[in-house]
């Protein structure tokens, strides 16, 4: 996600709460930036394994190989939390997941990752099947595109 105004909610066709931990607070009193990293984490699991309507094969899985975070905003605790998932990108083996946390309506951070599909026998990158895309397509961010 770019410099632009900050995400809703209501920009995140997926969506997973999580509760906030005594044991998420670092030496401030509020949670602490590790924390956050499996905050996205949820979301784009509950995204990518949906173990009522999976979207890869059972001899596949996603990879994440890159992520870049920017908090915008401190999350305190006790609580609740949305991560608001969608696909921004969508590639020939990989895909591109843009992410925002929210605590009490206010976006605390962003996420940006790419995930790549790969073939759990060979652990190389494969390329991503029809079902994937379609699945895929239907949660784009409004800006996003394919990839030729």
């Amino acid at each position: 996600m770019e410099n632009r105004t900050p995400p809703t909610i209501e920009d995140f066709p997926f969506r997973a709460t999580e509760k906030l931990r005594f044991g998420d607070m670092d030496r401030q009193g509020h949670v602490n930036n590790v924390a956050y990293m499996s905050f996205f984490e949820t979301g784009r699991v509950e995204l990518l394994y949906d173990v009522k309507a999976p979207i890869i094969p059972s001899h596949m899985a996603f990879v994440v190989a890159k992520i870049a975070i920017e908090f915008h905003a401190e999350m305190l605790w006790p609580g609740e939390i949305l991560v608001g998932t969608r696909i921004g990108r969508i590639g020939r083996s990989s895909a591109g997941i843009e992410q925002a946390i929210f605590q009490n309506g206010r976006c605390c951070a962003i996420a940006d990752s790419v995930v790549v599909l790969t073939d759990t026998k060979t652990r190389r990158s494969t390329p991503l099947p029809e079902e994937t895309i379609a699945a895929f397509q239907a949660g784009l961010a409004p800006s996003a595109g394919q990839d030729a």
